[in-house]
């Protein structure tokens, strides 16, 4: 399962959405999340649908980390599906035993919050799927730079957000070899009671904030080695642009929003 936890993972490639400018990467994902929570109906929900599927496979991204990213979220997506399907009572009942009562209204609703969520971390996994951490910093940190005239760090917070998430898979790498090395050791982690398995857990924590704090000290250090000093003074050899395609994939994006907000409101 640690495996499949794709967040903050890069892509290279040279696909139309991996050639957008980040800035419009970003905006256009919050207007794709925007156009996600509009859709009323199935209908306006398959529209989104539509476009997550095309986008994704537009990003040439393999498909595999598609079912790898919605694997990681299987648990919310099966407790949210159970909640809608057995506490809607509203609509035609299709079974009843018991307590237990099914309509279709609960069960349209379980497959339209199911579909919305997958749609959502889809969707949203592209931006750092396509986008390499340092265009994300810059981006960031340009679209925040009005803040600088009431003395936010922006730069600063874009560096932390950014390295956060770049480090992500290298945490998730390190959990697994120390999970594994503590197995070879004949450490028991899928049995037992839930108090037991959260104990077995110990060995592997400790080990993971050292490695963490190793790592730190140690971008710190390369950082410090590189003059770094923060974005005062700062340049950029590869400068941000927007270009004809970034015009194009505005005007896809909103295309598929505006068909979302016919069939709500004229169809």
């Amino acid at each position: 399962m640690i495996k499949d936890i794709t967040i903050g993972q890069f892509f290279p490639g040279n696909s139309p959405v991996h050639r957008l400018d980040a800035r419009a990467k970003i905006l256009l994902t919050i207007v794709f999340i925007v156009m996600l929570f509009t859709a009323g109906d199935m209908r306006g929900l398959g529209v989104c649908t539509i476009f997550t599927l095309l986008t994704f496979l537009i990003s040439r991204i393999p498909l595999k980390m598609m079912f790898k990213g919605l694997r990681t979220i299987l648990v919310i997506i099966i407790i949210t599906s159970v909640l809608n399907l057995f506490f809607i009572h509203t609509g035609e009942p299709i079974f009843e035993w018991k307590f237990i009562k099914i309509t279709d209204k609960g069960l349209e609703t379980a497959v339209f919050m199911v579909v919305r969520i997958a749609c959502l971390i889809i969707g949203t996994s592209l931006l750092t799927y396509t986008t390499s951490p340092i265009d994300l910093t810059d981006a960031i940190e340009k679209l925040l730079s009005p803040l600088k005239k009431i003395k936010v760090p922006v730069h600063e917070l874009a560096m932390m957000m950014t390295i956060a998430l770049r480090f992500i898979p290298t945490l998730i790498e390190e959990t697994d070899k120390i999970m594994s090395a503590q197995k070879a050791r004949g450490a028991d982690m899928e049995t037992g009671s839930f108090i037991k398995r959260a104990k077995a857990l110990i060995p592997v924590l400790i080990p993971l904030f050292v490695s963490s704090f190793r790592h730190a000290e140690e971008l710190a250090l390369a950082m410090e080695c590189r003059c770094y000093h923060g974005g005062s003074g700062r340049t950029r050899m590869k400068q941000l642009k927007m270009k004809l395609i970034d015009l194009w994939g505005t005007v896809y994006v909103f295309t598929f929003f505006a068909g979302v907000i016919v069939l709500n409101h004229f169809i």
